[in-house]
């Protein structure tokens, strides 16, 4: 059929009607993919060049991932801790440092002068490089389950800092220990949170933290300490936000300063 259709075209054109006629069509069918993959391509560098410098909700995603990215509530905490000893003062002297990447939180606080500090580590740190394990052997930093009691006496720190853990744990578990965290701490614990729509956890880091986090509004939280106890410590709260609005660090985490469990 194929041939057929071929051999009357050359009829037309030997006939002198539509001369190239034939020429023509097959000129047509091959041009006008490539027309269509040109205009595609075209379509395609112009979306892109919109997205990355013209308004609209493109450069909206793109600078709200600047903020949504992953980030982490425990490098804010090393940010922080020159405006905490602002806002707590003595209470620096003996510190206990909750949540994942606790081994550079604890290497920071022990650079400063007039402080000690412990970490603990609520999830597994087989990968952990050799300066963090060394803070293990010390007895520095312990791996330790944190949804069960801390194995510490009461007050056996003057502040306890928390950070990227409590993200991670269900009310259920919350009930047991964030009062836990208050009972071991003299002067008050400080919980760093993740923001409400914000990603944290990548999702190779959900085997290890066994959940996605749960990002809190502040509400939500206000709600719980009452639930369970807990008062905010307005004395170091307002001093940690004098200090926050007169320096450079600008928190992207959520900050709650809590009294000790008397």
């Amino acid at each position: 059929m194929a041939r057929r259709q071929a051999g009357s075209t050359r009829r037309v054109g030997e006939g002198g009607s539509f001369p190239f006629a034939g020429g023509a069509s097959h000129s047509k069918s091959r041009s006008s993919p490539l027309l269509s993959i040109c205009l595609v391509l075209l379509g395609a560098c112009l979306l892109i060049w919109y997205a990355y410098s013209g308004p609209g909700i493109f450069k909206s995603v793109k600078e709200a991932s600047k903020v949504s990215g992953d980030y982490s509530c425990t490098s804010q905490v090393q940010r922080a801790v020159s405006l905490l000893k602002k806002a707590y003062g003595d209470g620096m002297r003996k510190v206990l440092h909750v949540g994942p990447e606790t081994c550079s939180v604890v290497s920071t606080l022990l650079k400063e002068d007039d402080t000690e500090a412990w970490g603990v580590e609520p999830y597994d740190i087989e990968d952990a490089d050799s300066h963090c394990k060394s803070l293990v052997s010390k007895g520095l930093v312990r791996v330790a389950d944190i949804k069960f009691p801390l194995p510490y006496r009461a007050k056996s720190f003057s502040l306890v800092i928390v950070s990227d853990a409590l993200d991670y744990l269900s009310p259920k578990y919350l009930n047991k220990t964030l009062p836990e965290l208050a009972r071991v701490a003299s002067d008050g614990v400080v919980l760093f949170a993740g923001l409400p729509g914000q990603q944290k956890a990548k999702v190779a880091e959900l085997s290890k933290f066994g959940r996605p986090a749960k990002m809190r509004s502040a509400s939500w939280w206000n709600r719980f300490f009452v639930q369970t106890s807990l008062e905010e410590n307005e004395g170091p709260s307002k001093r940690f936000e004098q200090a926050v609005s007169k320096g450079s660090y600008k928190p992207v985490c959520q900050v709650f300063h809590l009294k000790p469990l008397h």
